[in-house]
This record gives structure tokens, C-alpha cells and sequence, in this order.
């Protein structure tokens, strides 16, 4: 997989770039933290701009969190609801459970997509709530794109630093995704905590 990478990298310059993260972001072929730090090593070589590059890896991994959110979006709350009225029993999802995670996404929603984009596993889940309940697109695509900016453009410059030990970044990028997800949730447990001293 990451000799198709390099060959589709080099053949395709920042449109492969762009290719990859967009399919990364449907249907995983090969994480981001693979394909960014690899396309930062060629632009360490001289094959290409490393800003290019970076641009080229934020709008490819929007663009594939787009299809997923507006996808979401065109479905619908009320045709989820439906569908959960009829069978939630069976999967243990019941109304009540989906109106709680639409009032948290709805209240959260921007900090949510923001930090989703730095945690493994939820990168591109957190676009299907978002788009269920219907985020605003400007708040969706605004956030998207920041948190995008931080994680794609982090990888790309630390395989453009790091040379030929560019494939070192996997192995980090995967401890860095889970210290960000145990951060986030010691605050929403002392959030949690804090609202029941108080009730």
C-alpha cells in the first residue's frame, strides 16, 4: 500500500496528494499518517512545494469529510428517527438516546468536529452526527478545516523535517492521537463532575 502511495505521489505531485487524502477520508486505504508524512519527504526532495503540499492534504481531507457530512445531512434527523422508532430496539438505540446526542452535538458541535480531527478512530466518524443533526455547513466546514490544518499540516511538516526517518511519524502520530482523546475526555468527565456538584 504505501509503494502505490509513493508511486501515486510521485506521479501525481499535489493531485495525488489530494487523491489520497480524499480516499483516506471515504473508505481508509491507508491512514493520513502515512500518506502526509511521505507526500512532506518529497517535498523534501525538491519533487514538490511543501505548502502545496499542505493545502493539497487539507482539501483532499475536507473534501472526503464533505461527502460523508452532506451525505448525513441530505438523511436527516427526522428519517434516523424513523427508522430508530421502528428497529432501536434491536441495535439498543432508542429516541431518547438520539435526541441526548443531537442536543450534545448541537451544543458542542464545533469543538467536537475541531478536536475529532486529531483523535484516531474519529476523524472522519464525527462528520455523520454532525450531519444528522443538521450543523450549520459554515460551522461544519469552518471547524473542519481548522482542526484539519493542525493534524494534516503537523504530518507533512514533520515528514519534510525528518528526511528519510519521515516513516518514524506513524509510529508517534498514533501515541500523539491518543494523549489528545484521553485529554479530551478527563475534561468532559471534570465537566460531567463538576454539573453533578453542582445539581
Amino acid at each position: 500500500m504505501v509503494e502505490w502511495a509513493t508511486d501515486l505521489i510521485a506521479a501525481g505531485g499535489l493531485v495525488g496528494v489530494f487523491l489520497l487524502m480524499v480516499a483516506e477520508n471515504l473508505f481508509p486505504p491507508m491512514p493520513s499518517e502515512a500518506i502526509m508524512p511521505l507526500a512532506g519527504f518529497a517535498a523534501a526532495q525538491g519533487k514538490m512545494p511543501i505548502l502545496g503540499v499542505v493545502l493539497a492534504g487539507i482539501a483532499g481531507s475536507v473534501t472526503g469529510n464533505a461527502v460523508w457530512f452532506e451525505l448525513a445531512r441530505a438523511y436527516g434527523t427526522a428519517r434516523t428517527r424513523a427508522i430508530l422508532k421502528r428497529h432501536g430496539r434491536w441495535i439498543g438505540l432508542t429516541e431518547g438516546k438520539v435526541a441526548q446526542a443531537e442536543a450534545t452535538m448541537r451544543r458542542n458541535g464545533p469543538f467536537a468536529v475541531f478536536i475529532a480531527r486529531c483523535m484516531p478512530g474519529v476523524r472522519t466518524a464525527v462528520s455523520i452526527p454532525a450531519g444528522l443533526v443538521e450543523l450549520p455547513r459554515r460551522v461544519f466546514y469552518l471547524w473542519t478545516a481548522l482542526g484539519t490544518s493542525i493534524w494534516t499540516g503537523g504530518l507533512a511538516l514533520a515528514g519534510y523535517l525528518l528526511g528519510e526517518q519521515f516513516h518514524k511519524v506513524e509510529h508517534w502520530a498514533g501515541p500523539v492521537g491518543l494523549a489528545v482523546t484521553a485529554v479530551v475526555l478527563s475534561l468532559i468527565a471534570w465537566k460531567v463532575w463538576r454539573g453533578g456538584r453542582r445539581a
